[in-house]
């Protein structure tokens, strides 16, 4: 008779050939609770998506709410449902007036395929320009505009069109020209080591954007949702994108991704042809409801001020030679080691001594920390204690 690991080696698609492979009973707040008893600190939060921490009540009673009401009834935009246009409404509610419309799908790379559907619609141009080491999605039309050829070379040919340039290199914004229809950029570059603007760069590429009559497509799948400090990381960079994209933290936990742009911008879909993007699931009600409660709790409480005194705190208490670097912002922020033997061994012996933390994906000397933006000091504390230790011990 086989068990739960046996059936999940054999049964489920592996993503790598090293899964962490820690069987979950249960998960509160900022923990994670195995089969076998033992106790897990999560700093990862389901890679940014977990954004007020595990089986919050507000969200959970909004799911369960939702359901004694009614779930899937139709494909995204036809019938009229309250989770929706409540969703919809208080998001952009929070946002700069061009950004006034959403388009809700089931994830962040679907937000992608939909941006960059749009830019091309809006502007009737062929090309966009990207960064070297992005990362939008795993669909072909997002790893298009992923600019790692280790990631890339076993899917081509992908979509063609795309130029790539290097993060914050100035010089470089010259390849946006007349026939760019969207520049597409993270706001943080995650997967390349959590990187952020310099020289108010974003504000020079939106400057080039305008002057070419191209789009701007800030990526906030990973930065959004207060996770820097901020509703959005653009708001750090005088910076306004005239598509945004978001994900993970949105769902507190559930599925889902939007792109929001101007209603003008976003009509563009709605004909020549009709049906210009479509989802069956985009915006399903009971995702959007545990959506709009994780928003509110996120607006209206200090969660998002308080991310930034909790990145200060991280940096008080992760102090050692072996760290190189934190990089990121608020609640993203990623441990630069010595080497890339060293970060993989502080996050396996971490996951020993009950502490979740992880990897990121082209950066390899990188510890990736993004616990629930309510995550406590002393909880804070404690993780920290545990990493010092495992540093020590190497």
């Amino acid at each position: 008779m086989t068990n739960l690991r046996d059936d999940f080696f054999k049964h489920q698609a592996q993503t790598t050939p090293h899964a962490l492979a820690i069987e979950i009973e249960k998960a509160e707040g900022s923990y994670v609770y195995g089969t076998n008893g033992k106790v897990y600190l999560d700093f990862i939060a389901g890679v940014s998506a977990n954004t007020l921490g595990h089986h919050h009540p507000k969200v959970s009673q909004a799911i369960k709410n939702q359901v004694d009401c009614y779930t899937h009834v139709m494909v995204y935009g036809e019938f009229i449902q309250k989770p929706q246009v409540d969703l919809c409404k208080y998001l952009t509610s929070q946002l700069p007036n061009n950004l006034d419309t959403v388009y809700l799908v089931n994830s962040g790379t679907e937000a992608t395929e939909g941006a960059l559907k749009l830019a091309k619609r809006v502007t009737g141009r062929p090309n966009v320009v990207a960064a070297k080491n992005a990362y939008h999605g795993n669909t072909q039309g997002a790893m298009s505009v992923c600019g790692s050829e280790l990631q890339n070379t076993a899917f081509r040919p992908l979509i063609p069109g795309t130029t790539f340039i290097t993060f914050n290199s100035v010089e470089e914004l010259e390849k946006i020209t007349t026939d760019t229809a969207a520049v597409i950029l993270e706001t943080i570059q995650g997967g390349a080591g959590f990187i952020v603007s310099q020289n108010n760069y974003l504000a020079k590429v939106k400057q080039r954007c305008d002057e070419v009559g191209a789009l701007l497509i800030l990526d906030e799948i990973q930065s959004g949702i207060g996770r820097t400090g901020k509703f959005f990381g653009f708001e750090h960079y005088n910076c306004v994108p005239d598509i945004l994209i978001t994900g993970k933290g949105l769902g507190g936990g559930m599925p889902i991704g939007a792109f929001i742009s101007s209603s003008a911008y976003m009509q563009k879909l709605e004909n020549h042809p009709k049906l210009g993007h479509i989802t069956t699931f985009g915006g399903h009600p009971v995702i959007a409801a545990a959506a709009l409660a994780t928003l509110q709790e996120v607006v209206e409480s200090n969660l998002m001020q308080e991310a930034l005194r909790k990145e200060a705190l991280f940096k008080k208490y992760l102090q050692h030679t072996a760290i190189k670097e934190i990089r990121g912002k608020g609640l993203m922020l990623a441990l630069i080691m010595e080497s890339e033997t060293l970060a993989t061994e502080i996050v396996l012996s971490c996951m020993d001594k009950g502490l979740l933390l992880f990897f990121l994906l082209y950066e390899k000397k990188a510890v990736r920390i993004s616990p629930p933006l309510t995550i406590s000091d002393e909880e804070i504390k404690q993780g920290c204690a545990i990493i010092m230790e495992v540093i020590e011990g190497y």
